[in-house]
Parts: C-alpha cells; sequence; structure tokens
C-alpha cells in the first residue's frame, strides 16, 4: 500500500500526522535531499514539502518531476512562502487542460 509523507518546518507540518501522513520535521538541505532519495525508493505515492524547504533542494525535486512516482506537491508553510507552490499548480493545470483556467 502507498503512504504519504509530509517535509518541511515543524510549526507547518506537526498538524498532518492527525490526518495519517508520514511526518518528516527537517529544514537542513542536505538532510532534505537525502529524505527525499529515500522516501523516493520507499513506498512513497506522494510527498508534500513546503515551499520553503523545496527551494532549498530544487535540483533533487526536478530530478522526480517526470517520474511516475513519487508526486512531490509543494504546500505553503507558515512563514517564507515563495508562491512556487501555486505557479505549479497553474502549471500543472495548464498542461492538462490545455488553458489556464484558474485565472
Amino acid at each position: 500500500m502507498y503512504k504519504a509523507a509530509v517535509i518541511g518546518d515543524s510549526a507547518s507540518v506537526s498538524g498532518f500526522a492527525a490526518l495519517g501522513l508520514s511526518v518528516f520535521r527537517e529544514t537542513e538541505p542536505e538532510r532534505i535531499k537525502k529524505l527525499l532519495t529515500r522516501l523516493a525508493a520507499s513506498e512513497f505515492a506522494v510527498i508534500y514539502i513546503t515551499e520553503p524547504a523545496a527551494a532549498l533542494v530544487s535540483d533533487t525535486i526536478n530530478r522526480y518531476r517526470s517520474s511516475r512516482l513519487p508526486a512531490i506537491v509543494l504546500i505553503p508553510a507558515i512563514e517564507g512562502n515563495t508562491g512556487e507552490g501555486m505557479r505549479a499548480l497553474h502549471d500543472s493545470v495548464e498542461k492538462a487542460v490545455g488553458s489556464d483556467i484558474l485565472n
């Protein structure tokens, strides 16, 4: 059975444990890179990562963009958001539908 995880600072990700997600409180770039690699090799189909954490490891995330699994989804954090999550959502919708229907 596939699992879902969330990665980011403690304040932003702690509540996800109540939803049954595996929570990883991590903010160090090298540790996040190793964690992503480990989770991708495991049974994790979806990995949510806060925008600030994703900004630290964009090269690693890009390696998985063309892979079927895991889906890596950027989510807002309590602070330090970059807007990258919303841009990625717009790009995905435009790619799937043929136009940006979210604007």
